[in-house]
């Protein structure tokens, strides 16, 4: 979330760029990448993914690893992505993960690749006298391990936004900070053999799991489908749990089958789930020969040589890098997958939409990273046209793991970051963020408006994190939708409510759900604001509601968290009701229910 001022910023990142260049003259196990002899952990996917088995020299696998590490822990905006792939086999390594890093097992179920040692995410960053703080730990991700821990040591997953713990099997304990002001994230599809938990975060989701005990937090926890979750203690407590998840796709992965070669596994849809969907029992699924794929690289493709394979019926595999896109890319063609390795990243130009689909069925998107251009975008990612209408409930278009910024790494312009228009999709873990640090986060250095538009009927998002937006952050105009978990910052600058207000509100509610819907469910949200600047009574500024919603009797909201940093008041939790949160306060708010 990085809550220091931009000179803050500026320090510490010249900080970082001079400690990595020490790092990178002090030993061999520090070299970049590029200097190093990558050649024999490299396949058909590039130079930036890197391929290990059990057979290869353990100190070579760590060396690479080293010498990644030590490019990428600091590297919070930097161009370079790499994935790291494990055949299936037995390890005995650390595997630590950092900024545009993933870390990707590649056995059909988890247990098919066993690291004994720790698959981590460790703390790198400090600010504001703040020692390891993990609120911009970002932009990672780690799937499909069995992880045993040496000697029984504790786990660390430190991270915030962007960063899933996703189809893993820990095989003991596992806490998702390490220090203080920890902001975060997704735990989803695994198995925790011990304890789980947080000591400073501030929000969590789990879906999917099974947990032998949940410990610690602060703010915002929701356990949807999770076997071993805490009691629902709210108020006493900010938990929320839904004992079954309704209807969810898990997302796609590269495996490597028995035969030697690569498939993507795509798992079947799920209704009224608990636990892994992997444990105890065969997967359902379909298996797609990389055959299938167009392998698509930075430095080789660009929207029409990717247009073309999509329209000639290829699946899309995007390698690690930055795609830079003087087109849309169409999705015309139903069940495509669109896989990203990496966290490769979309950049659309000259005010284009980086990615839409057609009003189809089963189309499959996952694990890739779109920045705004610098032209205006009326929307980054739009699934559906605005004429869609079609229902496909046993077949929904899904989304997994995307990631949508505006500024930060570069300034950029986008009206909406995603438009939804197709009924029935599955959102499955977004994180959509204006950047309040970085490049282009000024109140008039770009235009932005919405994170998420939602127009079509049907549609359910779990792990919805959408933030500093000028606009409502979520604006939800379709029927029937839901949400479980929420969570939202309001934007850092804005001049004045004068400048910022809704129709005569001061500020605009962060989760909207337009006066004309029906029909809403929304499960344990967290809003927050923190107002930077030295506030004056003419400039003071102040949220109306963190969430508006219509009076009607389907709508059902529950539980509410507010907070309020620095100079931050939130009036009321929801439609002028609730008591104010100030500055310093955590407010909890059952909730709303429309009036029968």
């Amino acid at each position: 979330m990085g809550r220091t001022s931009f000179c803050r910023y500026l320090f510490y990142t010249l900080i970082a760029v001079l400690m990595l260049s020490v790092f990178s003259g002090c030993s061999d196990s520090a070299k970049s990448p590029d200097r190093l002899d990558i050649s024999p952990y490299t396949t058909l996917f590039g130079e930036n993914v890197l391929v290990f088995d059990e057979t290869m020299d353990p100190e070579g696998i760590r060396t690479i690893l080293d010498s990644i590490n030590q490019q990428q822990m600091y590297n919070e905006f930097g161009p370079e992505r790499y994935a790291l792939l494990f055949k299936p086999g037995n390890y005995e390594i650390d595997v630590t993960v950092d900024y545009y890093m993933q870390a990707l097992g590649l056995g059909r179920y988890p247990g098919g690749v066993t690291i004994h040692g720790a698959v981590q995410s460790t703390t790198t960053t400090s600010s504001n006298n703040i020692p390891n703080k993990v609120t911009t730990m970002f932009w990672r991700g780690a799937e499909n391990f069995k992880v045993v821990p040496k000697d029984g040591e504790m786990i660390y997953w430190a991270v915030s936004q962007a960063a899933p713990y996703r189809r893993m099997h820990v095989a003991g304990d596992i806490n998702f900070d390490k220090g203080s002001w920890a902001s975060g994230g997704v735990l989803a599809n695994s198995l925790i053999e011990g304890r789980a938990g947080l000591t400073s975060g501030q929000q969590w989701m789990t879906r999917n799991s099974a947990i032998g005990f949940w410990e610690g937090g602060n703010w915002n926890r929701v356990f949807i489908g999770v076997e071993g979750a805490p009691e629902d203690t709210w108020p006493d407590k900010p938990t929320t749990v839904i004992d079954k998840t309704p209807v969810v796709r898990e997302k796609p992965f590269l495996t490597y089958t028995e035969s030697g070669g690569y498939a993507v596994f795509v798992p079947s849809l799920q209704r009224e789930a608990s636990g892994p969907s992997w444990r105890d029992r065969e997967e359902d699924g379909e298996l797609i020969p990389i055959a299938g794929f167009h392998i698509a690289f930075p430095e080789k493709d660009d929207a029409t040589s990717i247009n073309k394979a999509l329209a000639n019926g290829k699946h899309l595999l995007l390698t690690p890098g930055i795609y830079k896109l003087d087109k849309t890319l169409t999705v015309t063609k139903p069940n495509t997958v669109i896989l990203g390795l990496g966290l490769p990243t979309l950049i659309p130009q000259k005010g284009k939409i980086a990615l839409a689909t057609a009003d189809i069925q089963g189309v499959k998107l996952a694990g890739f990273m779109v920045d705004a251009g610098p032209g205006l975008s009326p929307t980054l990612i739009q699934i559906g046209t605005v004429e869609s209408n079609a229902d496909y409930p046993d077949n929904p278009i899904s989304l997994h793991d995307i990631y949508c910024r505006v500024g930060g790494a570069w300034a950029g312009q986008a009206e909406t970051t995603v438009t939804i228009n197709s009924n029935y999709v599955i959102g499955n873990h977004f994180w959509l963020w204006q950047a309040d640090h970085g490049v282009g986060t000024e109140w008039m250095d770009g235009q932005n408006k919405h994170g998420l538009i939602v127009n079509g009927d049907h549609v359910t998002i779990y792990g919805l994190f959408n933030e500093h937006f000028q606009g409502y952050q979520t604006l939800w105009q379709g029927e029937y939708g839901r949400t479980y978990f929420y969570q939202s910052e309001i934007p850092y600058h804005p001049p004045s409510n004068e400048v910022w207000n809704d129709a005569g509100k001061p500020g605009y509610a962060s989760y909207k759900v337009a006066d004309s819907v029906q029909h809403h469910q929304a499960y344990g949200l967290g809003v927050y604001s923190f107002f930077s600047g030295e506030p004056t009574v003419s400039n003071k500024v102040r949220l109306e509601n963190a969430m508006e919603v219509p009076d009607h009797p389907g709508i059902l909201i529950q539980h509410i968290s507010t907070f309020a940093g620095l100079n931050g008041n939130i009036n009321h939790p929801i439609n002028g009701l609730g008591p104010a949160t100030k500055s310093g306060e955590l407010k909890l708010y059952d909730g709303f229910k429309g009036r029968q």
